[in-house]
């Protein structure tokens, strides 16, 4: 049995950047994957293969989560094989970093103290983090250059300060209603920002600038543009010789002979059923926050009979979705103003827009509380999406020539542009994951418990943002604006359930995202994260985990 020096479970943002690293340093690497690696040839824009059906994840029938929620003031579980809620996120190699839309934003510094910023909140369980941006910004500005996220840097009071003067990426080609966008959010006082985009503009190295498909988010990409841990980062530690990819390899639980130290991971061939023990020096979790937590929970043994690594009792617990919503409103051919209707069909370019304006609010009749960002973009062009937001009049079903007619003119009269709202998911008692005690996925493991209850807050802040936005596409001379702010969480943002922290008693990990516990033991997803900010991950999660490699490289070196 071969003896890794690292062995990382799963191949996403995180286990890619952990993975590059050692590789690079020479040390010999092991990541184990439950999907399969797909080729750029393999990607398409297939909206049944990719938005309908489980292309890349697994069938609800063998693997699912339960869903616990409150019904008339009880907590009741609901399978996702019954409700068809998945929770799963591109199980392949590279994970869901090949699916995002790419739009990143590093945390502001005042994230990282967001108790001491505004105090206890009745009823959240916020902390400190135990670094702080000026440790984590060298790790943003290596992230910036390696996964090749392009952008313009422009100067705004809530824009965290760079070590560089710009990104080296100029921003991806934008469409022309940036100019009414832009114009508008002016005449509000309000500052529209370029989006820093992982999606290169240009080429680097073995991978090739966007071609601007008009289908980005939710499907992978074939130039090897979008700046997926399989383009970035996978891609290059195999090309160094030092990384064993196994693919279609299921963990199912990690062994320790002794109270310090994981000496084996319990894997088993997705296809061929046949169980294994992969042996490693330093074992590295990276299987997105609430499968981590579940993998944890399941290598409960004589040891750690509670699970690994949560003699704190907090393992699983504090989990993190993304608090906000979304509206969009119609620009018509008919009424359009400063940029020509031509102009604004043009397929595949990006609106690359976002405003800040609101991430701390300091309102003379709101008063002053954590905000969020805001994101602009089209409407998700899915086609089939597009044409059922158009079939049916005050309950009656439209066919025929009647739904031709409908759909004709919504492709070809008009475009939708969206805003998506990103605030403070508050942690709480009551969104946590937890071993489920009656059901059991295929390889014989009870499944991931979910309870999801969000903070009321979380709501509060999303309302008071989505009626700002609307105000724009007001200006803007959108018709039938319209959004929805909700309770229910983003299952594609999700952190939380190992916090870091400098005291075991109420963290599972340290400052280096090792476990309290268990010595060569690191998880380095976004489970590490005790509050979440008012961004997507994502970038967040790259740069964390080149830190948390450092370490690892630290560590091994003196041993």
């Amino acid at each position: 049995m071969n003896m890794y020096d690292v062995v990382i479970v799963g191949s996403g943002a995180s286990g890619g950047a952990v993975a590059y690293t050692l590789c690079k340093a020479g040390y010999k690497v092991a990541v184990l994957e439950k999907g399969r690696l797909m080729s750029r040839e393999e990607f398409s824009k297939d909206e049944l293969a990719y938005c309908r059906r489980d292309l890349t994840t697994p069938s609800l029938l063998d693997e699912y989560h339960t869903i616990e929620e409150k019904v008339d003031g009880e907590w009741v579980a609901t399978p996702t094989h019954e409700s068809g809620w998945s929770f799963w996120n591109g199980n392949i190699v590279g994970g869901s970093s090949n699916f995002m839309s790419g739009m990143l934003h590093r945390l502001h510094p005042d994230d990282f103290r967001l108790k001491s910023k505004y105090g206890d909140i009745e009823g959240a369980n916020v902390v400190d983090w135990p670094i702080s941006y000026d440790e984590l910004e060298p790790y943003y500005t290596l992230a910036e250059e390696l996964v090749g996220i392009s952008g313009h840097y422009e100067k705004h009071k809530y824009e965290p300060w760079r070590s560089t003067l710009n990104f080296t990426q100029v921003p991806t080609k934008e469409n022309a209603v940036v100019k009414l966008l832009d114009k508008s959010c002016r005449a509000l006082n309000l500052v529209p920002l370029v989006t820093p985009r992982a999606v290169l503009s240009r080429n680097k190295p073995g991978r090739d600038a966007c071609y601007y498909s008009n289908f980005c988010g939710s499907y992978g990409c074939s130039s090897g543009a979008k700046g997926s841990s399989r383009e970035a980062l996978i891609k290059p530690a195999l090309a160094t010789g030092n990384l064993t990819l196994m693919t279609n390899t299921h963990v199912k639980s990690l062994h320790t002979d002794n109270k310090e130290e994981v000496s084996y991971a319990v894997v088993v061939d997705t296809i061929t059923g046949k169980e294994k023990h992969i042996k490693g020096k330093i074992f590295v979790l990276a299987a997105q926050a609430h499968e981590s937590a579940r993998l944890l929970l399941n290598s409960a043994n004589t040891h750690h009979p509670a699970g690994l690594a949560n003699s704190s009792g907090e393992l699983g617990k504090n989990l993190l979705f993304s608090g906000g919503g979304s509206g969009q409103g119609e620009l018509h051919k008919e009424g359009l103003k400063e940029i020509r209707f031509e102009d604004l069909m043009t397929r595949g370019l990006f609106v690359n827009r976002s405003v800040l304006d609101w991430y701390f609010i300091d309102d003379w009749w709101d008063g002053k509380f954590k905000g969020g960002s805001v994101e602009f973009m089209f409407e998700h062009q899915n086609i089939i999406t597009r044409a059922r937001k158009n079939n049916e009049e005050e309950g009656r079903l439209v066919w025929g020539r009647e739904l031709g007619e409908r759909v004709v003119k919504r492709f070809t009269e008009q475009k939708s542009i969206r805003f998506e709202i990103f605030n403070d998911w508050l942690p709480n008692d009551d969104c946590f994951v937890s071993l489920d005690p009656v059901h059991k996925d295929k390889y014989g493991m009870p499944v991931g418990k979910l309870r999801i209850e969000g903070h009321p807050k979380d709501v509060k802040v999303g309302n008071y943002i989505a009626k700002k936005c609307e105000k724009i596409l007001e200006e803007m001379g959108a018709r039938n604006i319209y959004s929805a702010v909700s309770s229910a969480p983003p299952q594609n943002l999700v952190a939380g359930g190992c916090r870091f922290g400098d005291n075991p008693k109420i963290s599972v990990l340290n400052k280096y995202c090792r476990a309290h516990d268990v010595k060569n033991l690191y998880v380095a997803d976004a489970s590490f994260m005790p509050t979440g900010g008012s961004v997507a991950y994502t970038w967040t999660i790259y740069a964390n985990a080149f830190r948390v490699a450092d370490h690892i490289v630290k560590q091994l070196q003196n041993n």
